[in-house]
């Protein structure tokens, strides 16, 4: 018979966490940017962490007594284990001097447990498709496995000191200054529009914003076109309002230098035809790629991004959503205004 498998987990090092925050208050500072109560194991033990957290917003102070006393005023003082369990803690406990350490293999277990979880979904899923098709499932898989990614890296995010600040700038602006001053980001091929922004600088969100009609999708292509065809910089384009193939027919319309009319009706000349292969030419050896998918939400852009850089050697220098309306807002934001969940999709894209 197959023993049970227990999820990962360090009783010692959890107990060792809590115990160094009620030796040492100060501790928390070091702890509360790598765990949450979610974080541990045992459920005794998140609430022992609820309790300290709660305490410290407050400004009071946390040791087994106080922590024990709120807890009993909660009525949970006994499912702990009663103030015997949170003096035991205190008492093995030597000091708060190594509690990042435990905190990180508090953490890093907790991290494995996810993934467990994960797997289990995901094999579930697979078991039981609920008519959904493997690709389906495949995006909703690396989604989940990339928000745990997500989560540990934020972990690791945080205040830093202004002399490591100082030295990024510097370097940032010796970098600057060896190109000349002039683009330090990705031209967008309009040399006024260069000019005031130095090119389009990575990690920037650009909204263009525009009454309909009156070519915002044309200036967004060109924009694409130009950063992949003269810059080389790997672009996607999540097209939610036009299919792929008609994208595709516009830039060769535009790059061709030929009537779009005549490209979208067929109705081309003779002396179109050596533009228009000029312009498959071009298109077929640059880094391009569509996704016309509808109504995607944050989260599935970021997953499909992310397999597109993946893809090309880590290296993906814009991406071009046409357009913001006809994204999806995440469940949590469902039954909210428009308005809200628009602002809430802008938030999404720039984190």
């Amino acid at each position: 018979m197959a023993a049970l498998k227990v999820p990962p987990h360090s009783v010692e090092a959890e107990q060792s966490v809590l115990g160094g925050l009620m030796l040492d208050n100060s501790s928390l500072d070091n702890v509360i940017e790598i765990l949450s109560d979610v974080d541990f194991y045992r459920n005794d033990h998140r609430q022992i962490f609820r309790a300290i957290a709660y305490l410290a917003s407050k400004d009071s102070p946390y040791d087994a007594v106080t922590v024990s006393e709120y807890l009993h005023d909660l009525g949970e003082l006994e499912n702990i284990g009663g103030l015997g369990y949170l003096g035991s803690i205190v008492q093995n406990t030597p000091s708060a001097a190594n509690i990042k350490a435990y905190a990180e293999i508090v953490r890093e277990r907790s991290v494995l447990r996810q993934l467990i979880s994960v797997g289990t979904d995901i094999s579930d899923a697979a078991f039981n498709t609920q008519g959904r098709e493997s690709t389906d499932i495949l995006d909703e898989a690396e989604r989940s496995v990339f928000e745990i990614a997500e989560q540990r890296a934020r972990g690791r995010q945080g205040a830093r000191g202004i002399k490591d600040l100082l030295n990024a700038s510097l370097d940032r602006i010796d970098t600057l200054y060896k190109s000349g001053g002039g683009i330090t980001g990705i031209s967008t091929g309009f040399d006024d529009l260069d000019d005031k922004t130095s090119g389009l600088q990575r990690s920037d969100l650009v909204i263009v914003a525009g009454r309909p009609s009156m070519g915002k999708t044309a200036f967004a292509m060109n924009l694409a076109e130009y950063a992949a065809i003269k810059g080389g910089e790997p672009v996607a384009i999540f097209s939610m309002e036009m299919p792929g193939e008609q994208l595709t027919m516009r830039m060769m319309s535009s790059l061709g230098r030929i009537n779009s009319n005549k490209v979208r009706t067929g109705a081309l000349e003779k002396d179109d035809w050596p533009a228009l292969s000029s312009a498959v030419s071009i298109l077929s050896e640059s880094p391009l790629f569509i996704d016309d998918t509808p109504a995607l939400t944050v989260g599935e852009l970021r997953t499909r991004a992310r397999r597109i850089k993946r893809d090309n050697d880590g290296k993906l220098g814009m991406i071009v959503i046409d357009y913001l309306q006809l994204m999806q807002g995440s469940t949590n934001s469902k039954g909210e205004n428009r308005a809200t969940e628009i602002s809430e999709i802008s938030r999404g894209l720039k984190s």
